[in-house]
């Protein structure tokens, strides 16, 4: 049943592309960069494939997994480069969601003296070979979205992205972050963005995890 509805799925994509692409021909006024794309057809076959291929939870997706339960955070904070640290502890609660597609992370602690919570999403995107990743807290209004890359020899994923500055409305800023799986019960999380005063890169946060007993 599942094979057919994503047959189903990629079929229906395909003539909705065609319809995309015969609208981008027929429209005088559209700015998308993507109008002076070529275009190159797939065949359903192909698609299909294609489609299962993306839908379907691998390695990637077990690695993730294995880092389920509960987990206790120590988190050291910057606020620019070379201040003092702040210290603080929070939880982690991890959890694979649509049949093992993704992993959806709560977090409750203390930052800055205040209440702190926190929701992400990390996924590994099949078709990218690439890991994806989403986050949410009560400190923001907006989401942060980063893409990375596995390095087997660190056994680290290195994300990149963007983040609201709300330093400077309407801006966004680089922020990077690197996740090591240090071993089955510990893990680390470092976080880079750029110095208030120079906006050099420095590392703004380190969270060291330990697996909750």
């Amino acid at each position: 049943m599942k094979k057919f509805l994503l047959a189903v799925f990629a079929a229906s994509l395909i003539i909705s592309c065609d319809k995309v692409k015969m609208d981008v021909k027929t429209s005088s006024d559209t700015t998308d960069s993507t109008a002076h794309e070529e275009w190159k057809p797939v065949d359903s076959a192909t698609a299909t494939k294609a489609w299962m291929d993306y839908a379907t939870p691998g390695e990637m997706q077990q690695m993730l997994a294995q880092s389920d339960g509960n987990w206790v955070g120590e988190t050291t904070m910057w606020m620019e480069n070379g201040s003092l640290p702040m210290m603080s502890k929070s939880e982690a609660a991890n959890k694979m969601v649509f049949d093992g597609r993704y992993q959806m992370s709560t977090h409750k602690g203390d930052m800055m003296g205040m209440p702190f919570e926190g929701i992400s999403i990390v996924g590994y995107d099949n078709s990218k070979k690439k890991f994806v990743s989403s986050w949410i807290d009560n400190m923001g209004t907006g989401i942060m979205n980063m893409e990375g890359v596995w390095n087997a020899s660190t056994k680290s994923i290195e994300f990149k992205g963007k983040m609201t500055d709300p330093s400077r409305p309407g801006k966004d800023c680089n922020v990077r972050e690197v996740f090591t799986f240090v071993d089955d019960n510990t893990q680390k999380m470092e976080m880079y963005g750029p110095d208030p005063k120079t906006g050099k890169e420095f590392k703004t946060m380190e969270i060291k995890y330990t697996r909750k007993k």
